[in-house]
């Protein structure tokens, strides 16, 4: 029988049955919240059409959600502080079940923007507690293992989104991406509370400082409404996306001058004075900008370029999902006997030369040949989450785990949405780029041509319909040009994220609540 621990004292771990009972719960609470922000993406033209609406006014029930979850995230701590983190966390999964079915059940699409809204707000604590709750729970030698079930769920979850949101939407109907969120997170919730009330963590009454969230909402959403949005407006020459970026710029620099200042600040930003979750923080946003930005342009390269469908884009995605579900547990059990900076300076050399191998393919790569990369990166996923969050969380005491959680995963999700607004922008340039250079080489005079018109022309294509297919030709292998560019950047990219971490100073010790240093 588990018994309340003694005010402002950490209860004892958990061990056996139930602390795998509580793994389970909590991994599939941050499965669900994760896959969320990538199972809609496929749905978009279906949830357009059922509710009327084009497919760019579709894409703001993905905005919507990104944009709320933004803002709850750093948040975390100051709510855990208030309301404890086991009830925090439960009421945040019940909640998110609920306002899933309502998803699921809007019939228009302001209805469905603003329960994704909703969504979005009380998902914001999931994932940066859930790591809390594991750590606090689990004794001092496993606690590099819960780190590594944390991140293998975190990363595995939005690739397979794509895939099971295709396939639900494709045999069944698009609401039925929110409805199998209600079994799982309902039966989540109920396994984490039974095992945790009475292991809740101390709460203080904290004055809500008004100030400071009303510079975090503005300068976070505007942030993110720009980078949601800036593609399709062409950036900064929209006066839109101008006014956002200023009182994005303006909002947050107040921020994090008046935070720095005030007695109560609803955002830790303190945290930023060890040396080590400064370094990990900045590690783990450039991480995940290379590595999010890969995720983003690959299977848009293969849909567009190579003529992918939804369905076998996801399956050649998906791969990279083996061996980081198969090291992550490795990686994170035998954490204590490894030089963390050594493992995530080998993440990032797997991930530059992944990167440009990548660079070398065509377009006529075969399936096979664009799966083995992404199987070896996988390797460098388990490499690279685990000991970064594990120098992020070195040196804090377990009052600060959380704050510190919600503050990287913050980082971690503005990343992700500048890596995939740079990341369209630069490929889209780069094939206007390659499509001008060879676009010059097609001219009356190149024998090249010549020779290509006249081959159509004997499998029946007279010119003119010729030049069409040949402006076909020239976009597919422009925008080839431009993606292995885009790889390029990255490899570069993770190669200078290696001299970012040998700025972390050991020891990074065990982390969580009740860790030794």
């Amino acid at each position: 029988m588990n018994r309340p621990a003694p005010a402002g004292e950490r209860a004892p771990p958990l061990h056996g049955g139930m602390l795998a009972l509580l793994t389970v719960a909590i991994a599939f609470s941050t499965f669900m919240e994760v896959l969320d922000i990538t199972i809609v993406n496929v749905s978009v033209p279906a949830i357009a059409g059922s509710l009327g609406v084009s497919p760019s006014e579709g894409t703001w029930a993905i905005s919507s959600y990104s944009l709320a979850s933004a803002i709850m995230q750093p948040l975390t701590g100051w709510i855990a502080r208030r309301f404890g983190e086991v009830r925090t966390f439960c009421a945040s999964v019940a909640l998110f079940v609920l306002f899933s079915m309502l998803c699921g059940l809007a019939a228009s699409m302001p209805m469905l923007v603003v329960f994704r809204l909703l969504q979005g707000l009380v998902s914001g604590p999931m994932v940066p507690l859930s790591m809390t709750l594991l750590l606090a729970n689990y004794p001092n030698d496993k606690k590099g293992l819960a780190l590594g079930l944390w991140a293998m769920t975190v990363v595995v979850a939005p690739i397979f989104g794509p895939i099971i949101g295709g396939w639900l939407t494709d045999n069944y109907s698009w609401p039925w991406i929110f409805y199998i969120n209600a079994p799982v997170g309902a039966l989540a919730a109920v396994v984490t509370w039974s095992l945790l009330k009475r292991r809740e963590s101390a709460t203080a009454r904290q004055p809500l400082d008004m100030v400071g969230l009303a510079l975090l909402v503005i300068g976070v959403g505007c942030l993110q409404f720009m980078l949601d949005n800036g593609s399709d407006k062409d950036w900064f020459s929209s006066p839109l996306i101008l006014v956002l970026g200023i009182v994005a710029l303006v909002s947050l620099t107040f921020f994090v001058g008046w935070t720095l200042t005030e007695k109560h600040p609803v955002v830790d930003l303190s945290l930023f004075r060890h040396r080590n979750f400064a370094v990990g923080v900045l590690a783990l946003a450039l991480g995940m900008f290379g590595f999010f930005g890969i995720n983003v342009i690959y299977p848009l390269w293969l849909q567009i370029t190579l003529g992918y469908t939804a369905t076998w884009a996801g399956l050649a995605t998906a791969p990279v999902g083996i061996l980081a579900v198969v090291f992550s547990p490795l990686v994170g059990r035998n954490l204590h006997r490894l030089e963390l900076r050594q493992v995530a300076s080998f993440a990032f050399l797997v991930f530059a030369l992944t990167a440009f191998w990548f660079a070398r393919f065509t377009t006529d790569a075969a399936f096979a040949d664009l799966v083995v990369p992404r199987v070896i990166q996988g390797i460098g996923i388990a490499c690279f989450f685990i000991p970064v969050n594990q120098i992020i969380l070195s040196g804090l005491g377990p009052s600060e785990i959380a704050s510190a959680s919600g503050l990287s995963n913050f980082f971690r999700t503005i990343a992700s949405s500048v890596s995939t607004a740079v990341t369209v922008t630069l490929w889209q340039h780069r094939g206007d780029y390659h499509h001008a250079a060879l676009a010059e080489h097609v001219n009356a005079a190149s024998p090249g041509l010549t020779h290509y018109v006249e081959r159509l022309a004997a499998h029946g294509i007279p010119a003119l319909p010729g030049y069409g297919v040949i402006e076909r030709v020239l976009g597919q292998q422009a925008l080839t040009l431009a993606v292995n560019d885009v790889f390029w950047l990255f490899g570069v990219v993770f190669l200078a994220i290696i001299g970012v971490l040998w700025l972390a100073r050991p020891p990074f010790g065990s982390a969580g609540p009740g860790a030794v240093h």
